[in-house]
């Protein structure tokens, strides 16, 4: 038999089960199966496009004055020529009769034409920008569709790049012959099945050989929510799939851009901002979302994912994230990604605390990065307690950083006796309520927020001794929420008023 495995095509016996030809898979990710259905297939007018650059789908319209199955040409077809205004594919033999005369093209126009009027020459030619050209089409400009999903795709294609492969796309209307799976054991493999088993995605802005900064902030926070390979379908709409994770999250509104299938974006205005959308339909741009990046692989799987499955997802740039590493480690992932290093230090044993520039997409533009350090001594390894104490936790991540990196940070405000006071930044109206309150004894090294009852709401402490009527912030237990441990214990002699101190979570 054969199937096609994440777009190439692959040679199995008969019986063969899906588990059999799965390699490293992670087994929470969901894998959309399209079953054989030639009819179903021949009745749609959406053409997919697999380049060396990533997948584009075309919507096919009736072309007067040309016959073209598009889904019928042989592949690959390299890239003949490309420029800011066009690229074209080719060439094929056809027969039509050029105009000779300058047609006016959209982005996004997919249009046949050929090279000095001789159509046994011919190409199909993907329309970059709004222009007016003479590309040797037919009379009424050869225009036989239009891009609708991997708009970023047309623009990084350069010398070197070729359609591999050309397929018509199957509706997935009828679910009992397209659907999802996380139970690869069970399902027999068919002749002709369609098997995806993971989303890629390519960050706004970024190609290899160039990358635009104008949206690194959304991007970064793409590539966190997303950093652990998994993309969450807390909610499935019609129009789109959402992840939730980093809901509430405070980002700049960058660009506003027309949604189209495929299409990545973050919301960055309203109920919900932070959350990370991938629209399976195209959709007018709105100013309440900034665009992150475009789907080039498994939009299938975009569409049949159901709201509580989790789909493998890898986004390029991955993320360069090096606070919290050693000096030495750092380097060493830097000069892997084609960066140079400065560091504060030559001890190389000594973490990464800080990172200029902050965001992946403008390391990589500069293709440099600062990195500021701090001696082992100076974190302290924490436990936080997200059974007792969720909201409180996710505040303290928040204040401190690490929601988003592997060390946070918190200047040590005072310290008297047993007690270390800390103040982290809190923005003004976060509601710090009563969780998690201390009752007979707080136990030596807890870890303390003061809550929305007492005045010093936001406040940050940890006691060295028990105590029976106060907690860690020297509040009484009513205006004490408890977030957990210090385990490092043995630094905090050593700390010192007004200076920096970095925190870690550690395992049990």
């Amino acid at each position: 038999m054969e199937i096609l495995l994440d777009g190439r095509r692959r040679q199995v016996p008969s019986g063969t089960r899906l588990s059999e030809i799965l390699e490293a898979h992670d087994p929470c990710c969901s894998i959309a199966v399209v079953r054989p259905a030639a009819a179903q297939a021949t009745q749609t007018r959406t053409i997919l496009v697999a380049t060396t650059r990533g997948e584009v789908v075309i919507e096919l319209s009736a072309s007067p004055g040309i016959t073209l199955d598009i889904a019928g040409l042989a592949t690959p077809l390299p890239l003949h020529w490309a420029d800011r205004y066009a690229a074209a594919f080719g060439p094929f033999p056809l027969e039509f009769t050029p105009s000779r005369t300058p047609r006016p093209y959209s982005r996004g126009d997919v249009l046949v034409g050929c090279g000095g009027y001789d159509p046994r020459h011919s190409y199909l030619i993907f329309s970059r920008i709004r222009h007016l050209a003479d590309h040797g089409a037919v009379g009424e400009g050869g225009v036989v569709g239009r891009v609708v999903s991997g708009g970023g795709v047309i623009d990084r294609w350069m010398a070197g790049d070729r359609i591999e492969r050309i397929e018509r796309v199957i509706s997935w209307e009828d679910r009992t012959t397209a659907f999802t799976t996380t139970d690869p054991s069970s399902l027999p493999l068919e002749d002709g099945m369609q098997v995806v088993t993971r989303v890629a995605v390519v960050a706004q802005g970024y190609t290899p050989e160039k990358v635009d900064t104008s949206l690194a902030a959304t991007v970064e926070h793409l590539l966190l929510v997303v950093q652990r390979g998994h993309f969450h379908v807390h909610r499935a709409a019609s129009t789109h799939i959402r992840d939730e994770s980093l809901s509430g999250s405070d980002l700049p509104t960058e660009e506003k851009q027309f949604r189209g299938e495929g299409t990545v974006t973050v919301r960055s205005e309203g109920p919900g901002r932070g959350d990370v959308y991938i629209y399976r339909t195209d959709l007018p741009g709105t100013p309440a979302h900034s665009v992150a990046g475009q789907v080039v692989h498994g939009i299938e799987l975009v569409k049949l994912a159901k709201a509580g499955e989790i789909l493998c997802i890898s986004v390029s740039p991955p993320r360069l994230d090096l606070i919290g590493m050693t000096a030495e480690k750092a380097v060493k992932v830097a000069g892997e990604r084609g960066l140079t290093t400065a560091l504060d230090t030559q001890d190389l044993s000594r973490l990464v605390v800080d990172q200029d520039p902050g965001t992946t997409m403008e390391a990589l533009a500069k293709r440099s990065v600062t990195l500021s350090t701090a001696p082992e001594g100076k974190v302290i390894g924490i436990r936080l307690d997200d059974d007792r104490a969720p909201a409180s936790c996710e505040i303290f991540r928040q204040v401190t950083g690490l929601k988003v990196h592997a060390l946070g940070r918190m200047p040590l405000f005072f310290r008297f006796e047993d007690v270390l006071l800390f103040r982290p930044p809190l923005r003004q109206g976060r509601k710090i309520l009563p969780e998690n309150t201390p009752e007979g004894e707080v136990p030596a090294y807890a870890l303390g927020m003061t809550n929305d009852s007492r005045k010093g709401a936001g406040a940050v402490g940890i006691r060295s001794s028990p105590h029976r009527e106060f907690g860690p912030t020297s509040e009484p237990f009513e205006g004490t929420n408890i977030l957990g441990v210090v385990v490092d214990t043995g630094k905090l002699g050593a700390l010192k008023e007004k200076e920096m101190i970095y925190v870690r979570e550690v395992g049990p």
